[in-house]
């Protein structure tokens, strides 16, 4: 199942792909919001996204000088934030603003006509989204800019940007939401690349001088439009009106507003050109932000073969959308797994955040090597006070390679993995579960326990190495604590769960997700090398992917990938003391539909502004497939609520 790439901004722009490796990850994001030419010459940013932005490095021009350096508030812009700075050259009564990546991409611009910066102007309808006005009184540097527009403002504010193609038309309809006629002839407009002179409307297309009040026009670029571009409209006056921003593929046939002048753009079905927008097909609709995926790019390494995914099936009815934020960024490099063992860089399959340290990721992948990343400039990268290329983990005694699939962090602080099979007899399974102690030293690890399941699945010992293939694929660890508070009833007793009746299982049970049939089966693993089963548990679900107990809501969280439409069913004790599905969530639809067989939660300490990270891996680093700026990406990071 192929999905369209249409990232769109907050402000209704959509996310331009980053033109060089300086860029850092979410620039798109940042809008100029407010600037004053009244004195101080004072700019404010404002950060539309979910994830802080740095902006180091940056620099300004206006109409007369080159591109300079300037001193923020801060070196970066958190999310739903802003930095301010002060011209290092000064702003002029009339003027226009650029601002730049360290790497030269221009992220956005406004121009202004004489007295319009004074005392400021200001973005009003919403931080870095509505339209530019003066203020009325005092600039607002470092606070929100006015919650709506005031009705004084002209009718040629209310004109937008509508629809936009860059399929050989280069066609771009604006839109009239005002209640008079707007004469738009003198108009004129520019695309991202700083080396094109504007362009006027009108000759662009005579017929295009004005636009009745609920009415449309349309004209063709003169200078072009590419894949990944934007425009940016300004008035008679030199009044920066509107603008828009699209990456690869996203304007073709177009990329329209949903509802018309006033929703997020999304990519069209067909272009509607003239007329209202068909909002049918495509990302996103229905008036509400689309999700854009941010990031990635790079080039193939010898040796990193994406894998396209496999196994395909229907999201299950019921299924609720996505509860986080619609953005995802890409948050590794490209082929970053390749190890000694290859062949490929690919195989990054469980992922489970450490509840005693929420700023450490731990990574398993199939071909028995384990991971502990730490954020660095927005990427989950090897923590290389631990090992920067991963460690080699083996099972008891040293011997065989783990077809590693899931891991989890007990009550110890160890991090337990599942294994489906031994990678130098895959014909075979050996569904086990094996502990490390990660303050072990060494580049290779062997485990402290090893607990053995594979007679429990007769069904996958067939002889053939696919069969063998769908055993263990997730665990979580489930503290006893949450067990017993909810009233989980011990299916060995038929009584309420009581951790004294198993004296060497340590303080939670695990439970192990199975890919043959959806199911999660129940363990308490001894000290002593043995282990108890508790049973099996029905999620509803096809396959199950990665395991993983969320205290932020209480749940359980069974995990599957395209094999059942990239979905999530968060489990609960019911008042009979099973745990049931409770609701089942979709991936962020900007997701692309592949083998995303890892899924972790960052504990409810890290939440800023209501939400936590969301992290996935994908098994195959195939993404939206070859020239996709995906491609070869292991690593997705989003947002959910806390």
């Amino acid at each position: 199942m192929a999905l369209t790439l249409s990232g769109l901004l907050a402000t209704g722009m959509l996310a331009a792909q980053p033109a060089a490796a300086a860029d850092p990850v979410g620039y798109q994001n940042v809008r100029i919001n407010e600037v004053t030419s009244s004195g101080n010459d004072t700019v404010e940013l404002y950060n539309t996204g979910s994830t802080a932005v740095s902006v180091s490095g940056w620099k300004m021009s206006d109409d007369s000088f080159s591109p300079q350096s300037f001193t923020p508030s801060s070196t970066a812009i958190p999310a739903g934030g802003s930095v301010t700075f002060n011209s290092p050259k000064g702003l002029g009564d009339a003027d226009k603003l650029v601002i730049y990546t360290s790497g030269g991409t221009v992220v956005d611009r406004v121009e202004w006509a004489t007295g319009k910066a004074k005392p400021a102007m200001a973005r009003c309808g919403g931080d870095g989204t509505g339209a530019w006005v003066t203020a009325a009184s005092a600039a607002t540097f470092g606070a929100a800019n006015a919650s709506g527009c005031p009705s004084s403002i002209p009718a040629a504010s209310r004109v937008r940007i509508n629809e936009v193609t860059s399929d050989g038309s280069d066609t771009v309809e604006l839109y009239n939401g005002g209640t008079s006629a707007v004469s738009v002839g003198s108009w004129k407009y520019v695309d991202n690349d700083t080396a094109h002179s504007a362009a006027t409307v009108s000759s662009s297309s005579p017929s295009a001088s004005s636009i009745p009040a609920g009415g449309y026009v349309t004209f063709d670029s003169t200078i072009g439009l590419g894949d990944n571009d934007s425009v940016f409209l300004v008035d008679g006056s030199g009044n920066t009106v509107d603008s828009v921003t699209w990456t690869t593929g996203a304007a073709k046939p177009s990329d329209e507003r949903c509802a018309d002048g006033t929703g997020w753009f999304r990519t069209a079905a067909t272009a509607t050109l003239g007329g209202a927008n068909s909002c049918s097909g495509g990302v996103g609709g229905g008036g509400s932000q689309t999700g854009r995926l941010l990031g990635g790019g790079g080039s193939l390494t010898s040796g990193c073969t994406p894998e396209a995914p496999s196994g395909s099936g229907s999201t299950p009815a019921g299924t609720s959308a996505w509860p986080g934020g619609p953005d995802v960024t890409i948050v590794d490099d490209v082929c970053a797994f390749t190890t000694s063992t290859g062949p490929e860089g690919r195989d990054v399959s469980g992922l489970a955040f450490d509840p005693a340290n929420p700023s450490a990721l731990w990574a398993v992948k199939n071909k028995n090597w384990l991971y502990k990343l730490v954020k660095s400039n927005g990427k989950w990268i090897p923590d290389t006070t631990w090992s920067a290329t991963g460690k080699q983990i083996r099972f008891a005694g040293g011997s065989g390679e783990p077809d590693a699939e899931g891991l989890t962090v007990g009550g110890n602080g160890h991090v337990y993995v599942t294994s489906e099979r031994d990678n130098t007899n895959n014909t075979r399974p050996k569904d086990t579960i094996l502990e490390f102690d990660p303050a072990a030293t060494g580049s290779t690890l062997t485990p402290v326990h090893q607990w053995d399941m594979t007679s429990q699945f007769p069904q996958l010992d067939t002889g053939d190495k696919d069969d063998a293939n769908l055993g263990f694929e997730g665990v979580g660890h489930v503290p006893d604590s949450w067990l017993t508070a909810n009233g989980w009833t011990d299916p060995l007793t038929g009584a309420a769960y009581d951790p004294a009746d198993y004296p060497l299982h340590g303080s939670g049970l695990f439970f192990a997700g199975l890919e043959y049939d959806g199911s999660l089966r129940v363990y308490g693993l001894n000290s002593d090398g043995t282990f108890t089963t508790f049973g099996t548990i029905a999620t509803g679900k096809a396959s199950v992917m990665d395991v993983t107990y969320d205290a932020g809501t209480q749940r359980l969280v069974a995990t599957c990938d395209n094999t059942c439409g990239e979905t999530h069913t968060f489990m609960k004790v019911n008042s009979s003391g099973a745990i049931v599905p409770d609701v089942t969530y979709t991936n962020p639809a900007v997701m692309p539909a592949d083998n995303l067989e890892g899924f972790a939660l960052a504990p409810a300490s890290t939440c800023v502004g209501g939400f936590r990270e969301a992290v996935w891996s994908d098994d195959g680093v195939h993404g939206f497939g070859s020239g996709s700026s995906s491609y070869g990406h292991a690593l997705y990071s989003g947002t959910f609520p806390c």
